[in-house]
């Protein structure tokens, strides 16, 4: 890393020199925008080890990151970025071998279309950018891989590893990929999408109008939900088994769950890549991968090239390398529809290697795992045969105890986590994870040993320990024979934990039930070693899921938004966590004497955490340059102009608006900028789409808690122009508006049909109106250069001739001349440093027709 500063921000300065080992240090010199100079010196092409050539790789980042913010519409993205990534492919093609040809093709797509994210909503887009580069044999390829990458950022961030670092490994595998004198049996196709922030846009583009799509046989998809780390596959298929089993043969450093797919796809986290637009609109099955580790600088500034470890850019090219190579050589590629059926249950052991079967398989051999379990259960309550009823008694009794320790133990801990919130203290741990597990976790397990003390001390006084250590097992074992049966019913892949935590538990019982009925030291050590040693699979399996859990879900927690609290999110799953962890450690409650000095302990350091916690002593968010972690704060320099049935304005206002990304608001930069406090909460103008504020994206459900800074009205130099062009009346009582629109490269349309009035058709998406959150409809428009006037109608069926319809537009500026008043950057400034504060300049109009 120590050679990662030699590329800086001078006008004209000599980047690192690169080698690969045996190779010649001859220089070539990259002429990148802005002047920038980087010096590359490898001649040997070293196939199959991509990244010996990693600091390459490093440069092709360094200089699209040096480009600054590649907003769509924005010259830095429409023309500095893809000239950079022409330049770099030219120059790949000069040096290809003669084994392959490549063809390169800018295309500017406009399109529309409607999708359930966020609530729900609909897309248009005109005259994006998109750079496409197939790779294929001399005599051409019929089918055909996609590798996807992005190289548009967010507004105000760098976006080195969302998405640049994984262009950046893209433009080196078709280096390596076109020097490789093998020709490969079927193309592939790199696809550096230039509106994916816009959220997926520009691979709507390709996947529905571009000529090379019809090929496509699947897909790689490289994306981000962290700066660095490990590259997680996180969503495979829709079936297609052969696609992971790909992966499973040709990954170098397998990170894989299906357990991440279905978390992911189930909508918990507020995020979506291109997978669903290749999935949904392409009929394509896929691989998506992400980077997660310190996801609390993602979409921040803090995005930059220097945080991303040459490590983790020699995993991922390593592993996308390999699996390219690997479907580009594949039979299966040509055929993938006699492959198409079946989903696959795969999960990595460890980062070593990934257990991938199909999930009819996992379905018998969960049934089959659960049936021998409730055989030997079975088998435990009937012997001895007269005791039967007692013993099914004791079994039940034992089961109800254990799940009222975990009911107990699940709301004394939420408990807790509503008591933070309602006091302020939310997101405590967001800086120090520790505090999250010394207040939750020790809570968490003091309550369930508490409730099975209670009960051993009150319910079984004088009861054998050895039996009710041994039925109290039984009870661990049956709720999870249960877990497994249902969740197997249930179709969910992520069921295989559950065999882990019934065939492991119930080889280890068998193996040890001697040792178990012995008495005196040795027997009572051997037993515990032994039962130590049978647990160890599924208890180092669990630990390593659930730092793949926290890690991937901490740093969402700061981009939740205001209304769920992230305190009773983390507490909900550490105490799952711990339930899972301690079900079969809750027997050693009854084996031992005491377990007194434990509770004590636990109660002690829940104590003085919570004590510490409630001080204010833990400071959520942090400034430190080599891991911040900051709040992030989005203030928009608003002019509002609301108009009625004739045109006139009857309200207007400015002000800058806030929203806090997190649920703690803007209660922690108040002391820094006074005037921000809840005296200034906005309100909701009932008679407006979306309560009258200029949304970005239909999120108003995240964010009901912002706040209205009045301030000077702007007057952007290229304001926005909407016209009504015609009302045409249509057959079945229904009105057609048409409009034109002409603006910003980023705009946002709202729909309000009035009362008496239904909005029936449009031209946008498929024609038929999909409706947000809350009943009103969205659209969210962004466009590249040039793009000509936005022209669309809307058409309603009507009752009454007066105020049919209510409909906003709002024009959000940003970069240029218009992005920032004098105003907003005054304000930005006085925000502290351990915040994340992204403004642009917006006007909000609202008509009725």
């Amino acid at each position: 890393r120590a050679g990662r500063a030699g590329l800086g921000g001078g006008p004209r300065q000599r980047g690192r020199a690169v080698l690969c080992p045996g190779e010649s240090a001859e220089p070539v010199e990259q002429r990148v925008p802005h002047g920038l100079v980087l010096v590359v010196s490898c001649s040997a092409p070293c196939l199959g080890k991509l990244l010996c050539r990693s600091l390459v790789v490093v440069g092709y980042l360094d200089n699209i990151t040096a480009i600054g913010p590649r907003t769509v519409g924005s010259p830095e993205n429409e023309v500095l970025a893809v000239n950079y990534l022409l330049e770099q492919i030219r120059g790949i093609e000069r040096e290809s071998t003669d084994a392959h040809k490549i063809s390169v093709d800018i295309q500017r797509p406009t399109g529309s279309f409607s999708i359930d994210f966020l609530g729900g909503f609909t897309s248009y887009y005109a005259n994006i950018t998109n750079v496409v580069v197939k790779l294929e044999p001399r005599d051409g390829a019929e089918h055909a891989v996609l590798s996807n990458c992005h190289f548009d950022s967010v507004p105000n961030t760098p976006g080195a590893s969302d998405d640049a670092v994984s262009c950046a490994v893209m433009l080196e595998i078709l280096n390596t990929l076109s020097k490789s004198s093998e020709a490969l049996q079927h193309a592939v196709i790199f696809l550096f999408n230039g509106a994916e922030e816009n959220i997926l846009q520009a691979s709507h583009g390709f996947i529905t109008q571009h000529e090379w799509a019809k090929s496509i046989r699947a897909f790689i998809n490289l994306e981000a939900a962290g700066v660095g780390g490990k590259e997680l596959v996180f969503q495979t298929g829709p079936e297609n088994p052969w696609l992971v089993q790909a992966y499973v043969v040709a990954a170098k450093h397998p990170f894989a769950s299906v357990v991440a797919q279905e978390i992911f796809q189930s909508g918990i986290i507020p995020a979506d890549t291109d997978f669903r637009i290749y999935r949904d609109f392409g009929n394509v099955p896929g691989i998506d991968l992400a980077f997660i580790e310190n996801g609390y600088i993602y979409h921040t500034e803090y995005d930059t090239s220097d945080r991303i470890l040459t490590d983790s850019i020699q995993r991922a090219g390593d592993n996308i390398l390999a699996v390219l190579k690997y479907l580009a050589t594949s039979e299966k590629l040509a055929k993938s529809f006699e492959y198409r059926h079946g989903n696959v249950v795969f999960f990595d052991i460890l980062g070593l290697f990934v257990l991938a079967y199909p999930a009819r398989v996992g379905t018998i051999m969960n049934y089959i795992t659960a049936a021998v379990a409730f055989f030997y259960l079975s088998k435990k309550v009937l012997q001895p045969k007269p005791r039967a009823i007692n013993n099914l008694k004791k079994l039940l009794t034992a089961f109800g105890i254990t799940l009222t320790s975990w009911v107990c133990t699940l709301v004394a801990v939420l408990m807790v986590a509503m008591f933070v919130s309602i006091i302020g203290r939310a997101l405590s741990w967001y800086t120090h994870f520790y505090v999250s597990v010394s207040l939750y976790g020790t809570a968490a397990a003091a309550k369930l040993i508490l409730v099975h003390m209670l009960a051993k001390k009150f319910f079984y006084k004088n009861v054998n320990e050895q039996y009710l250590g041994d039925v109290f097992f039984d009870a661990s074992l049956m709720i999870w024979s249960i877990a497994l049966a249902v969740m197997t019913q249930m179709g969910l892949c992520s069921a295989f934990i559950c065999t882990l935590w019934v065939a492991f538990p119930l080889l280890t019982k068998l193996m040890i039930h001697k040792e178990f009925s012995q008495k005196g030291m040795g027997a009572t050590i051997k037993f515990i070693v032994m039962y130590m040693l049978g647990m160890f699979v599924p208890y180092l399996y669990m630990l390593y899921l659930s730092w793949t859990v926290f890690e991937m879900f901490t740093p969402v927690m700061g981009r939740s938004g205001s209304e769920i609290p992230p305190d009773m999110v983390l507490a909900g799953f550490i105490v799952i966590f711990t339930m899972i962890l301690s079900s079969y450690f809750i027997n050693f409650i009854y084996l031992v004497k005491s377990t007194k000095t434990t509770l004590v302990t636990l109660t002690t350091v829940f104590v003085v955490t919570l004590i510490l916690v409630c001080s204010g002593i833990f400071f959520p968010y942090s400034s430190d340059a080599a891991n911040p972690k900051p709040k992030r704060v989005f203030l928009q320099h608003t002019s509002r102009r609301f108009h009625d049935l004739d045109g006139n304005v009857v309200k207007s206002d400015s002000g800058i608006w806030i929203n806090g990304f997190d649920y703690n608001g803007i209660s922690h930069i108040t002391p820094h900028v006074p005037e921000i406090n809840d005296t200034i909460r906005t309100p909701c103008e009932e008679q407006a789409p979306f309560c009258g504020l200029p949304w970005i994206l239909p999120v108003h459900f995240m964010f009901r808690k912002n706040w209205y800074l009045p301030a000077p009205e702007i007057l952007p130099r290229s304001p926005i122009q909407f016209k009504l062009l015609s009302k045409q009346q249509m057959p079945w009582n229904s009105v057609r508006l048409s409009f034109e629109v002409s603006g910003p490269s980023h705009m946002s349309l709202y729909v309000r049909p009035r009362a008496g009035s239904a909005l029936s058709r449009w031209s946008l998406g498929d024609g038929a109106p999909v409706a947000s959150l809350g009943g009103d409809y969205f659209v969210f428009y962004s466009r590249g250069l040039q793009a000509a006037p936005w022209h669309f109608w809307v058409e309603l069926t009507v009752s009454h001739s007066d105020g049919i319809v209510s409909l906003a537009i709002a024009a959000h500026y940003f970069f240029g001349e218009d992005q920032k008043s004098p105003q907003l950057y005054a304000l930005l400034e006085r925000f502290p440093n351990w915040t994340f504060s992204s403004g642009w300049s917006c006007t909000y109009d609202l008509f009725v027709f």
